[in-house]
């Protein structure tokens, strides 16, 4: 798995030198946090734990996206947009709607889940296999649907 805080780092050097602030601002932030956690722990962070945090900074984002359009406020919705889309570029590529259902799939094949009871013998083995490359909104709206929640 590679690490990235290399690509962070060449991407904030690139933002500097092209007077990118906002670009800057976000990567900086997100590198903070990155370092936050091994002050917190007194220890190296892993690049799978690297990927964790950026994982859970893109979630924030996520959140507050939903929470400024119900709010009425699209300018801070934009602002946190556009922050997700910069910690995006270092997160593994996202699976689709469709390759999520096809995982589920199988794992209700494999389980033999029938209805909305048997959801949570289906949740952790999907969840085990997109961990990193799936929102577990997505997921959790999937299983709903095929099991008929």
């Amino acid at each position: 798995m590679d690490d990235p805080r290399v690509k962070m780092n060449d991407a904030l050097k690139e933002a500097m030198k092209n007077k990118d602030t906002p670009r800057r601002d976000v990567i900086r932030l997100a590198l903070s946090a990155i370092k936050q956690v091994e002050i917190d722990t007194q220890g190296e962070v892993t690049a799978e734990k690297a990927l964790d945090i950026l994982q859970k900074e893109a979630k924030k984002r996520r959140e507050s996206v939903d929470e400024a359009i119900k709010s009425g406020r699209e300018d801070i919705a934009d602002q946190e947009k556009f922050e997700l889309s910069v910690l995006e570029e270092f997160l593994p590529r996202q699976l689709s709607r469709e390759e999520v259902e096809a995982i589920v799939r199988e794992v209700i094949a494999d389980t033999g889940a029938e209805s909305a009871k048997d959801m949570n013998k289906v949740m952790g083995p999907v969840m085990a296999r997109v961990k990193g490359v799936a929102d577990g909104r997505l997921v959790n709206q999937v299983v709903k649907d095929l099991l008929g929640g």
